[in-house]
């Protein structure tokens, strides 16, 4: 009998040990005994683990980035499009997460797949480009919606990448091409309307005082002289000379 003694402490030992679990800060585990879900998760730190009648699934409470693969969309203005995103999710209710999904992390992709093609769907191609954060904003709300039942919290969901057929890259290539050179057309307009603007009080100001339109020519006449070296003849109005006649006479 004693024989058999140093054994059954070995395996007394070893059942011990392997009841003993350590459990990280980021991680909670869900305990089953004899097929019951006992009412909290256990952790962190040191837990005991009952061997044969309980069992336990190990489940982490990071903030998970999930990549969701290209979708093949049509907008709701007929363009076909691929979209991919990424929607960030953190499990906060361990339990839920085992007991109502099978595979929270394939469900949470599934969802999230069909939620892209559903939310795009009904969305522009020029909304779907211009208004990326409502659209993000969108898509988060939805799926928090579908998965607070499994105990997981959708804080962020982004939209990554739009490809577009070659043909739409080209129309809307000339589109932006028009779009500048429209521009480029109204800021020269107005630019001419603006000098036009400007010539026109420069001739009502000289023209209620004659003496700026004297001063004005003989400056002129200043700076082809500096400029150029070779001869230029120009005609010297009456309007010029008239005051120094009158002060001779």
């Amino acid at each position: 009998m004693f024989q058999f003694f140093p054994t059954v402490v070995i395996l007394l030992v070893l059942l011990i040990l392997s009841s003993i679990k350590i459990i990280k800060e980021y991680e909670r585990a869900v305990v089953f005994r004899l097929g019951r879900l006992l009412p909290s998760p256990k952790g962190p730190g040191i837990i005991v683990i009952i061997p044969v009648i309980d069992k336990w699934v190990k489940v982490s409470l990071r903030l998970v980035a999930m990549d969701i693969p290209p979708q093949d969309v049509i907008t709701r203005d007929n363009v076909s499009v691929k979209v991919n995103a990424v929607v960030y999710f953190r499990v906060i209710e361990p339990n839920k997460a085992i007991t109502d999904v099978e595979d929270y992390l394939y469900a949470t992709s599934q969802l999230a797949q069909t939620t892209l093609r559903s939310i795009l769907g009904q969305s522009e191609l020029d909304h779907l480009l211009s208004d990326r954060e409502r659209i993000n904003t969108e898509l988060q709300t939805v799926l928090d919606q579908h998965t607070d039942p499994w105990g997981i919290k959708v804080s962020s969901v982004e939209v990554k990448h739009v490809d577009l057929p070659q043909e739409m890259q080209r129309a809307m290539a000339k589109q932006a091409e028009a779009e500048r050179e429209r521009r480029a057309k109204v800021i020269n307009a107005e630019g001419e309307f603006q000098a036009a603007a400007k010539l026109i009080e420069a001739a009502t100001l000289m023209e209620s005082h004659p003496i700026a339109l004297q001063l004005r020519y003989l400056q002129t006449l200043r700076e082809v002289a500096t400029e150029n070296n070779s001869t230029t003849l120009f005609p010297i109005p009456i309007d010029i000379l008239t005051p120094f006649m009158k002060k001779q006479g």
